[in-house]
């Protein structure tokens, strides 16, 4: 009963402390908005890539047989620069003059018979001309159809085996051609497929990383931890040992000091993310529904609660104000670079990867990225929940531990 009253007493205390400062409050809670706003934007156009127009190409098609055209589909989902090409069918004269105007980055020519020496198990070529002007796009061109002309050798070893099967069945040339140009579709198609299925995968790791929304989401997380650590110093107070001592006299503990800073640090700085959130869910390209919130917002409170707990835990043990200070900085600063807020993941060497899931702020992001960018319908809070049992735990035991060296 005490204990209760006790903490609602000091966390009356400290609310009354935060209505006393209501003048410099909105300063704390804007800044830390334009900081991290500033060091996104950097970011930000540090990792996204630079918009290219499309890369022009040319393609002389000497054949000009339904064969090609399925090749020239291949070409343009065969990768992933899909989007980024345009191909111009063109004579080779008019190709010639496109490189020599800079018009075109290169050009593909589709030699004659090149359907029959498919069929007849001939080599098949596909020369490129380049343009001297773009060597860039030129070399991407190539490297593009030296994929294009992996599909078709395995495409064509596949076509030979059924024509010599055909043959063996006596088809007339018609028939024999038709089921082989339909065989050559199926097996051309599902390269093409194949190759898309590891594309859409690729795109799908990409997005979570993807520059705007990888970063306005860990730039969110840098908020709410510079927040709380704000808060939490704002409410701290250096007290005597003298009037350290009466307070203990009538039962006033440092656990329930702490416990009362921790509740109102956590619902001021859980409202103000609540409302920051909801101006943030408008720049992501997925609608983020009532689900959604009440998934990041128990995410939200774990990491909080359990950061609130990692810095009361060091102040209980370091009595210096200033040393104490250093490490809650230092422990606030590793948290982040930790998380991949600021440097993603993926740039840290796998022996640091290992450890990151046993790190609450990196499974705090990995989850809000999940369900923001991934649309995850479900949240694994196990982890955290462990973490901030743990976190209690410990808080309790040190708290207990220094009452009795005290005394």
């Amino acid at each position: 009963m005490h204990f209760i009253k006790h903490l609602l007493l000091f966390t009356k205390n400290h609310l009354m402390q935060l209505r006393r400062k209501w003048l410099s409050l909105p300063l704390l809670l804007i800044f830390p908005i334009i900081l991290v706003g500033l060091a996104a934007t950097i970011i930000i156009s540090f990792f996204s890539p630079v918009d290219n127009a499309l890369i022009e190409i040319g393609l002389v098609d000497l054949d000009g047989s339904e064969e090609t055209q399925l090749v020239v589909q291949l070409i343009e989902e065969s990768s992933q620069l899909g989007s980024y090409i345009a191909i111009h069918s063109m004579s080779e004269k008019d190709a010639l003059a496109a490189i020599d105007q800079d018009k075109i980055s290169s050009y593909i020519v589709f030699p004659a018979n090149f359907t029959n020496h498919l069929y007849q198990g001939e080599s098949v070529e596909m020369p490129i001309i380049g343009n001297p002007n773009q060597p860039l796009e030129s070399y991407m061109i190539t490297e593009l159809m030296e994929s294009v002309a992996r599909h078709l050798r395995s495409s064509q070893a596949n076509i030979l085996t059924i024509n010599n099967y055909a043959k063996d069945f006596g088809l007339d040339d018609e028939a024999r051609n038709d089921f082989v140009f339909q065989q050559f579709q199926d097996f051309l198609f599902y390269t093409i497929g194949r190759d898309r299925v590891l594309s859409e995968k690729e795109i799908s790791n990409q997005a979570t990383a993807s520059p705007v929304d990888y970063f306005v989401v860990g730039g969110w997380l840098i908020i709410i931890t510079i927040w709380i650590f704000s808060i939490f110093h704002l409410l701290t107070k250096e007290q005597s040992d003298r009037l350290r001592n009466r307070m203990r006299l009538y039962g006033v503990t440092e656990l329930q000091q702490s416990i009362a800073k921790i509740i109102v640090t956590l619902v001021v700085s859980l409202f103000f993310s609540g409302i920051s959130f909801y101006f943030l869910s408008s720049l992501f390209e997925t609608e983020v529904i009532l689900q959604d919130f009440v998934r990041i917002g128990i995410v939200t409170t774990f990491y909080s609660s359990l950061f609130l707990l990692s810095l009361a835990i060091m102040e209980t043990l370091i009595s210096s104000q200033k040393l104490r200070l250093l490490a809650q900085s230092l422990f606030t600063v590793a948290s982040l670079i930790l998380s991949g807020a600021i440097i993603p993941v993926i740039y840290y060497p796998l022996s640091i990867q290992a450890v990151m899931p046993y790190i609450f702020s990196f499974e705090s992001l990995r989850w809000l990225q999940e369900i923001l960018l991934n649309d995850r319908l479900y949240a694994d809070y196990t982890p955290l929940l462990l973490m901030n049992g743990a976190a209690t735990l410990l808080l309790i035991a040190v708290s207990s531990w220094k009452e009795r060296v005290i005394q």
